[in-house]
């Protein structure tokens, strides 16, 4: 393992060589092509129904679509404009991304800094219906996660005395099948089936900026709001939802629940010999189509067997989310849960806070603020209420590039009571192509 300082500089000097790239490129003449390298975006916060952030098929909608980046350059059009064109004549999308971030903290129980990147290809082979309405599509999604320092971002919180999580995704796992099922659209595209190897978290408590990739950073403001252990992903499972009016829609699935994505495809086995699942219910109401993930209030109700295969604890929970454009920049949130053990580290969670976004594909400002009480069943200690508050700013550089400094404040860590504050600063890089 790399030392922090070492750590940290790998970090740096991965987002200053992808900004050197895009600075370079300012200066470049691009090629001209009959097939475009994007398409105008719609508004920057916009999400296709039942389809979260970092889908495959969204990940390629919002990497298709034109920024409105600092450099306004493009250094990969000519290989965009490839993959359009393989894209229009097969049906066949793909794409991909490398994520890296780094966090420091003011004060720890241990090592103080941790760091971590993620690899990410993805697609969606539309092979029935191509181009028509009722498309059924294959989605895939792999990733190496790979950490710089001995304590990777995802269990960070507990290293410095914090009953939460500051960074999802960002592991040590090594290389994992995220997602591997087909989709199907029907009754008009007002309905949406997936099965096979799935992700929960494609589908269940989304909101606009829930992604670790590129929203928010804590957990605390993500899917489950810190409430629930690690949702299911590679695993073996189905969905359905869709619209049962037009503004009103439900969605419900199953999963295995002792899925491991570094085997994807055991998850077949162990979610027909054991039948430990995670069950979800979802209903809520929309101003519909594209609106989905923005004007959107919902209540979500989750259910968790205990796994015989790998020990972790059942329970279940419900989720509540409520949050509205406005004028077409700001998206205010209000979001909240609560759980019978079940694994997470709070029992009980309130987030609320706003993102503004200027203009479609631009610069992205979130401000946040979350209570969470830890769970008594997951930390067997009696501890005090925590506040959390977040703050990031994602600059969208160049068309393909961003990079994103946060603060996290962490008021009264649970875990680490000789401290009444900790202040993690974070930053995040990404690029994609």
């Amino acid at each position: 393992m790399f030392t922090d300082r070492t750590s940290i500089a790998t970090s740096l000097t991965l987002s200053l060589l992808a900004a050197c790239a895009s600075v370079y490129a300012a200066g470049e003449t691009e090629a001209e092509s009959t097939v475009p390298a994007s398409t105008p975006a719609t508004t920057g916060l916009d999400r296709n129904p039942l389809n979260g952030p970092d889908s495959a098929d969204s990940l390629l909608t919002d990497s298709s679509e034109e920024k409105a980046d600092v450099l306004n350059k493009n250094i990969l059009k000519q290989w965009e404009t490839w993959k359009n064109s393989l894209e229009e004549r097969t049906g066949f999308g793909f794409g991909a991304d490398y994520t890296a971030v780094g966090l420091r903290a003011t004060e720890s129980l241990g090592d103080n800094s941790a760091a971590s990147d993620i690899f990410r290809l993805y697609g969606s082979w539309a092979l029935f219906n191509r181009g028509s309405k009722n498309t059924g599509s294959l989605e895939f999604k792999a990733e190496n996660r790979h950490a710089f320092t001995d304590i990777p971002p995802a269990t960070f919180g507990l290293v410095v005395g914090y009953a939460g999580v500051p960074e999802p995704v960002f592991s040590d796992q090594g290389v994992r099948g995220t997602t591997f099922y087909w989709k199907q659209h029907f009754l008009e595209d007002r309905a949406v089936a997936r099965v096979g190897i799935i992700d929960i978290k494609e589908y269940f408590d989304v909101y606009a900026l829930a992604s670790p990739w590129s929203g928010y950073f804590n957990l605390a403001f993500s899917t489950g709001a810190n409430t629930m252990i690690a949702l299911p992903d590679g695993t073996f499972g189905a969905m359905v939802g869709g619209y049962l009016t037009d503004k009103v829609y439900a969605a419900v699935s199953i999963a295995d629940a002792s899925a491991d994505p570094t085997s994807p495809f055991k998850s077949i086995d162990t979610f027909f010999s054991d039948f430990d699942t995670f069950k979800s219910l979802e209903i809520g109401l929309t101003g519909g189509g594209k609106k989905f993930f923005l004007d959107n209030a919902h209540i979500s109700f989750w259910h968790l067997d205990d796994s015989a295969e790998t020990g972790a604890p059942g329970g279940w929970g419900v989720m509540g989310s409520f949050s509205t454009l406005i004028d077409g920049k700001w998206l205010p949130y209000l979001r909240a849960g609560w759980a019978d053990e079940g694994g997470g580290l709070y029992e009980a969670s309130v987030s609320t806070g706003f993102g503004y976004m200027k203009q479609p594909g631009g610069n992205l400002v979130g401000i946040g603020l979350n209570w969470g009480r830890p769970n008594s069943d997951t930390l067997p200690l009696d501890l005090n209420d925590q506040w959390t508050g977040e703050f990031f700013y994602r600059l969208q550089l160049s068309e393909n590039f961003q990079i994103t400094p946060n603060v996290q404040i962490l008021a009264e860590p649970a875990l680490n009571p000789n401290e009444n504050l900790i202040i993690l600063l974070g930053l995040r890089t990404r690029f994609t192509f």
